[in-house]
């Protein structure tokens, strides 16, 4: 099975922490030379020197704040010769969607589809002079059964479902594959950042929250951001490419629909 990265370049958003950061980590093991993007230049060229170099890569990044697509748009023009492009950034603030405003909407569709459709609008000239491509969305598995209280985000990541689906047919002829990774509840900073929400609106505390959602996984436990970034990194491999289309939930078993 062929998981070798060398020779290949990966652009990793939202990739100073969390998720983002551990899918970085694993593609440079892997091989591939990677290229940060988020908005915190400092937090940037610390965890590019941390990066493994199996391969002897020269990691990099760029700088842009997802809140604004036009410095998304201006960091990708300096550099977009990428194989990889893993599109990942913070979900929405959590609540019914009944209840949220339209500014909450306007910012997470631009935080999500227009910055993916912008970053994959830039790296798929080269992708398809290359004849390898891999577009990873991380995206969440409440496009599969919608999460209560993830109002805005459950529409959003639902637009971003369809858009990486049509993207997957329209470019599967030039070698470039579509695929998205459906991450359950993973130990990061916005997991426990909703436990807190949710207490605070049911008059409860994270502590019982969060149990909550345990006892809800098959697994029992919540996901390390590792094993979320395993299955991306494998989608980005060459062994990979006639996977195409497809949403794979890294969840525990908590998703309870086919």
């Amino acid at each position: 099975m062929d998981l070798n990265l060398h020779n290949k370049k990966a652009l990793v958003c939202g990739s100073t922490q969390g998720i983002g950061w551990a899918a970085a980590r694993e593609l440079a093991s892997l091989g591939a030379e990677v290229t940060l993007l988020a908005r915190n230049p400092d937090t940037l060229a610390q965890r590019s020197s941390e990066l493994p170099t199996p391969q002897d890569q020269q990691h990099g990044y760029l700088v842009a704040d997802f809140d604004h697509p036009a410095q998304v748009r201006e960091a990708v023009a300096k550099k977009n010769d990428f194989h990889i492009l893993v599109n990942n950034t913070g979900g929405p603030p959590g609540g019914p969607a009944i209840e949220a405003d339209i500014e909450a909407y306007r910012l997470a569709f631009n935080n999500h589809l227009i910055n993916n459709q912008l970053l994959a609008q830039a790296v798929v000239p080269f992708m398809r002079q290359q004849g390898y491509g891999r577009i990873i969305n991380i995206i969440s598995t409440s496009i599969k059964a919608p999460i209560v209280n993830l109002g805005v985000s459950n529409t959003i990541r639902g637009a971003v479902n369809s858009w990486s689906k049509t993207l997957a047919m329209e470019l599967a002829k030039d070698g470039i594959t579509v695929n998205n990774v459906l991450p359950g509840a993973t130990k990061t900073e916005r997991l426990f950042g909703l436990f807190e929400a949710w207490a605070a609106r049911r008059g409860t505390d994270a502590a019982t929250e969060a149990e909550k959602m345990k006892k809800s996984i098959p697994a029992g436990r919540f996901a390390e951001p590792h094993e979320v970034a395993a299955a991306v990194a494998f989608l980005a491999t060459p062994a990979a490419g006639y996977i195409n289309g497809v949403s794979i939930a890294v969840d525990g078993g908590r998703t309870n629909c086919l």
